[in-house]
């Protein structure tokens, strides 16, 4: 295990120390497994693909809401991904964004559906996450049943 060198990261912290390796890992379109019944069209692949890089770069747990290749807003650092998409959405309307036909990242997956809602209702109609929950399919269903596209990536970009 390398602990010094350009592939590690520490960051101190009371009595003790953490040891985080950098993220190179950057999904394509191509890489993106869609799961829902809807799948998403090409500018939603490209605008996810865009809020997937900045949220690879955003504290844990990390939230980016995007549109036309445009960050809209994002929710960082907080201890629930709930919390920190309810930031992400608050923000955008204050700085004026209409969010409808706008896409979500998050850096980790969504344990329960309540996100996928919140999002839906905000005007989000598609959603990258890396999947793992034992839970997914309840946030699967309720995005096939709304017409909310979803992928799956298969990498947590979790940035301590």
């Amino acid at each position: 295990m390398n602990l010094q060198g350009s592939n590690s990261g520490f960051r101190s912290l009371l009595n003790g120390v953490l040891w985080q390796e950098k993220d190179h890992s950057t999904e394509t379109a191509e890489q993106m497994k869609p799961v829902t019944t809807r799948i998403p069209q090409q500018s939603e692949f490209d605008d996810l693909v865009f809020a997937n890089i900045i949220v690879k770069h955003s504290k844990s747990n990390a939230i980016v809401i995007a549109k036309n290749k445009q960050l809209c807003a994002s929710g960082i650092g907080q201890t629930s991904r709930v919390d920190a998409l309810k930031q992400a959405i608050d923000k955008a309307k204050s700085f004026g964004f209409d969010l409808n036909s706008s896409v979500l990242a998050s850096d980790a997956f969504f344990p329960f559906a309540d996100s996928v809602e919140i999002a839906h209702k905000a005007g989000i109609t598609a959603i990258v996450q890396p999947g793992g929950s034992v839970r997914d399919q309840e946030s699967i269903d309720y995005c096939s049943s709304n017409g909310v596209a979803m992928v799956f990536t298969g990498i947590r970009h979790f940035k301590h």
